[in-house]
């Protein structure tokens, strides 16, 4: 395969202003017609001598929530950090068969674990049997959830 001087100044450009190599396969493919597989990029990158540009690494966070109180959740009238009462932990350890885990303590003072599947199918095991927390308390613990994973870099 060869390219034209054009079209390597082109591809030089695009490593300069940080492509990746897909970014660069599907450019090639978009913009010159150049179709290429993943390998054959990594070599045409090697022939022109240019290297891309690692990704920033993404650091681990651990958040240990045991001692912190929940951060106030948005869209609840009148809502004060605490004053809804749902408080939402993180396992450090996952529950087999799930791809997060935790506890979530409700309003009303019961306790339940939750996990999150592979699929994104949240479930939720009451400590009392056949316990159902209120609407609100559900709510509430979505969005804390949610604020916790998005926190965690999920």
């Amino acid at each position: 395969m060869s390219l034209t001087e054009d079209q390597k100044a082109l591809v030089t450009k695009w490593i300069a202003d940080g492509a990746s190599l897909a970014e660069v396969q599907k450019r090639l493919a978009a913009e010159l017609s150049i179709s290429l597989t993943y390998m054959d990029t990594r070599f045409l990158l090697d022939d022109l001598n240019l290297t891309v540009k690692d990704a920033p690494k993404k650091t681990a966070v651990t958040t240990d929530l045991t001692n912190t109180p929940p951060p106030p959740v948005a869209g609840l009238a009148g809502a004060a950090p605490g004053a809804g009462g749902v408080r939402v932990t993180v396992d450090k350890i996952v529950r087999p068969g799930a791809a997060i885990s935790g506890s979530v303590s409700f309003s009303d003072g019961q306790t339940a674990e939750w996990y999150m599947d592979t699929t994104g199918r949240l479930g939720l095991i009451p400590k009392t049997k056949g316990y159902q927390p209120k609407p609100a308390d559900v709510q509430e613990f979505q969005l804390a959830l949610q604020d916790e994973m998005a926190r965690m870099g999920y």
